[in-house]
């Protein structure tokens, strides 16, 4: 009987054990799981700058219709680091999904026409790396995206490579397994292939472990020979790294098709790509969603399928399974490549040194010398009832509201502490620079009346320009609700920029000693490290995706835990339902 209730509590432990997904590893220019090459079927989700990790039951809803339709990975750009992931990334885990992972911020981004790689944005860096290195189902990091996005811009590519050679050092010291670090670049034919191949080039230290394509040049009736897809092709040709498509979808020329998908897991390309993350999941105004939410909401609610984009997806994806080869009996076959000399648009000459902040902040950082650590002066609370919040850039401490950000809220909902709604100003009438700045205002029906101004260092706005805030805007009593005309989604994937967007938010009383109240983390209130002084807020060009697009929010506080139970506490569940099965057995034999 002994030997009974051991082999079934052994099967159990190993039963738990196998709901983990098998890590990506790379091996030459291919991904491997549990031995078998792995093709990404993935899909972009972000949809606001807001962390979209963290609410356990809408990833469980969004991870369910995902993995109906074929997928194994999602891109997301930009998380919280400060906060549990538990409970989502498990869903996801559950779905067997992976997710590739951006450590960047728009604060902490490496910007190409002022490249730095600063001991602060490596802290910031370091942090989403140390919330996410556990996760079996962490698929990859991105070291940036569409950073160099125009001829002449080469010269931030150094400051990419030491980023990821100063990452991989703190990987290894901290003794994390060995997650694969790529990049993720704009489709620029002129930096054909010499941006690929000089992040590739030189130590393996410094290289990039794979590299991620933003294309969308197959757009309507195109074929392989029509959409430049076999340039594209050409041009990753004994490439020695796993290449794949970062972004892709185009939605011009009538409903997407998506028979690039044919060509990516086809004969023309399965033997060099290793798949696409199709943009993207959440529906936005640039109209490349395959889902949105009941009342137009973002990431709230059961998703609802657009059609005929959804099920297009689903048909191509279910008629493409590539095979590939197995770890075992596959031998790289292709080598590094040169370090491309200078030509043309690209400026960097050969293995040039590298910016690299060095094994002593490396050290330091691992330490918590350099992050981890609060500041030594608060944030102050605002003394007012109502504040706005205004950013270019994504604060460590992104918004979180009891109820959804444009929805009603009842008095009830307003007690939890935070809620929103959506505020436009153009880009023309007002310039705001990445740091944050904050206006107070007085609580008034259908509009909004600014009563003080406080200016953060560098902060290059007046009252005077934020004025034209009070278009479009109803505030009413905290019992009341909230209503706004304006969509809270800024980013146009033709190029052009849509207005960008404010946040209103109210403060409530918070009890700071309850366990649902945790402390509040930090947010950058500088100018960003090497920039000097405000910049102004940026442009874009069709190059461009949405991932790099200006997007202007309230950064709000983290004010009440997400209940996740997560990976830790199932695990606990499982154990008791192991032990009580154990003991039912044990009572009939």
């Amino acid at each position: 009987m002994f030997k009974l209730i051991l082999s079934i509590a052994l099967l159990a432990c190993l039963t738990l054990q196998a709901s983990a997904l098998p890590t990506i590893t790379v091996k030459g220019s291919k991904f491997f799981a549990d031995g078998k090459q792995f093709f990404l079927k993935g899909v972009a989700y972000q949809g606001t700058p807001d962390d979209p990790l963290v609410d356990t039951r809408q990833c469980q809803l969004d991870a369910k219709l995902m993995s109906s339709i074929g997928t194994n990975s999602i891109r997301v750009y930009h998380v919280d680091p400060f906060v549990s992931h538990d409970g989502c990334m498990s869903a996801f885990n559950d779905a067997g999904i992976y997710i590739w992972l951006d450590l960047d911020t728009f604060t902490t981004q490496i910007i190409q026409a002022t490249p730095t790689w600063t001991k602060e944005q490596f802290g910031s860096f370091a942090k989403v790396m140390d919330a996410f290195h556990q996760y079996d189902n962490l698929g990859g990091f991105w070291i940036g995206n569409e950073i160099i996005t125009s001829l002449g811009g080469s010269n931030a590519a150094p400051f990419i490579k030491a980023a990821v050679a100063d990452i991989k050092a703190y990987e290894n010291l901290k003794g994390y397994r060995a997650i694969p670090v790529g990049y993720s670049a704009a489709d620029i034919a002129e930096l054909r292939p010499m941006l690929q191949n000089y992040l590739a080039c030189g130590s393996p230290e410094s290289a990039i472990d794979f590299f991620g394509l933003n294309s969308y040049e197959w757009c309507g009736t195109a074929t392989y020979e029509t959409s430049g897809y076999g340039r594209l092709q050409a041009m990753a040709l004994n490439y020695s790294l796993p290449i794949f498509f970062s972004e892709t979808g185009c939605n011009v020329g009538g409903d997407r098709t998506f028979n690039d998908q044919r060509a990516i897991f086809g004969s023309e390309m399965i033997d060099t790509w290793s798949g696409s993350i199709i943009y993207e999941w959440v529906q936005e105004t640039n109209d490349y969603g395959l889902v949105d939410y009941p009342n137009g909401q973002i990431y709230s609610g059961a998703p609802r399928e657009i059609q005929p984009d959804f099920d297009n997806l689903k048909n191509v994806w279910k008629d493409t399974n590539p095979v590939g080869v197995e770890a075992g009996s596959y031998t790289p076959k292709f080598s590094l490549p040169t370090c491309p000399s200078a030509t043309g648009g690209w400026t960097v000459d050969g293995d040039v040194p590298l910016p690299r902040l060095g094994s002593e902040v490396v050290k330091a950082v691992a330490d918590g010398a350099q992050h981890g650590t609060q500041p030594s002066t608060p944030r102050p609370t605002p003394t007012s009832l109502s504040s706005i919040m205004v950013s270019t850039g994504m604060p460590t401490a992104p918004l979180f509201s009891a109820c959804n950000p444009t929805a009603d809220c009842s008095a009830s909902d307003m007690t939890l502490g935070v809620w929103s709604s959506p505020v436009s100003v153009s880009v023309s009438q007002v310039t705001i620079p990445q740091v944050i700045s904050q206006v107070t205002v007085s609580q008034v029906v259908s509009q909004v009346t600014l009563t003080q101004f406080s200016e953060s260092s560098g902060v290059a706005v007046t009252p005077s320009a934020l004025v034209p805030l009070s278009s479009g805007v109803e505030l009413i009593s905290p019992a009341g609700s909230i209503s706004s005309s304006i969509d809270p989604k800024p980013t146009n994937k033709s190029g052009m920029f849509l207005p960008s967007h404010l946040f209103w938010c109210k403060y409530l009383p918070v009890d700071t000693t309850s366990e649902s109240t945790p402390s509040l983390p930090p947010f950058s209130t500088h100018t960003p490290p090497g920039t000097g002084t405000a910049a102004p807020a940026a442009t874009t060009t069709s190059s461009q995706s949405a991932g790099t697009a200006l997007r202007a929010f309230n950064p709000g506080e983290w004010i009440k835990k997400n209940a996740n139970p997560g990976v830790k506490s199932g695990l606990v569940v499982s154990i008791f339902l192991i032990l009580g099965f154990l003991f039912i057995s044990a009572a009939f034999l």
